[in-house]
């Protein structure tokens, strides 16, 4: 079985990286979005494993200090982590991995796992992310200047990734981010892996 890749997956809040990825996982085989684990309480409709590995601050902080966090972050006092070993079991299993995480994480990742793939999502312009947070329909405008003013900080760490994907129109952009994974499938180790026999026969 061929060994999968990591795949760190950034955007800022309002780009639709969540939809593009759902579409993505729904039209495409051994993939997975890594489930991190957290110290928060579990809300109404979430699922244990599903959304996150729920676990107690004790429980976290010993994966700390065992060194099992390819990244971690407390936010408002809550605990967020991705296991390492937990991502490198499913990538033994031949699994793409696709880990939703920001630039910082992603700075973090990259140091222990340098041979991931960071891909970056962002918005066609600034008046189409604006739009798209006042869609939600939830913030007021002070909120929405606020995460307009974190999503600029945010997109520009755009260039520390490998892949950049404008998601203007929907369709082009899943098929853009379905291209980056087809290009890592095509890669010589993983053909080489999966087409064994039939090199072999052609060489012989």
């Amino acid at each position: 079985m061929s060994q999968g890749t990591l795949y760190i997956v950034s955007a800022a809040s309002g780009t639709g990286k969540t939809s593009l990825l759902k579409e993505l996982l729904a039209n495409t085989e051994n993939i997975a979005v890594s489930v991190s684990h957290t110290t928060r309480p579990m809300r109404d409709g979430e699922e244990n494993a599903v959304h996150y590995h729920f676990v107690e601050k004790t429980q976290f902080e010993d994966k700390i200090a065992d060194g099992d966090f390819l990244e971690h972050a407390q936010v408002f006092g809550n605990y967020y982590g991705t296991s390492q070993s937990a991502v490198e079991k499913q990538l033994a299993q031949g699994l793409d991995v696709i880990l939703e995480i920001d630039w910082q994480g992603a700075q973090q990742v990259r140091r222990l796992m340098p041979d991931a793939v960071g891909i970056f999502i962002m918005p066609p312009s600034k008046q189409a992310l604006l739009s798209r947070l006042q869609g939600r329909g939830q913030d007021s405008d002070e909120v929405i200047a606020t995460r307009t003013e974190e999503a600029v900080s945010e997109m520009s760490h755009y260039n520390e990734f490998d892949f950049l994907v404008v998601n203007d129109v929907f369709e082009t952009a899943l098929a853009d981010l379905q291209a980056i994974f087809n290009a890592g499938r095509l890669r010589i180790a993983p053909q080489s892996n999966t087409h064994k026999e039939m090199i072999g026969e052609l060489l012989n």
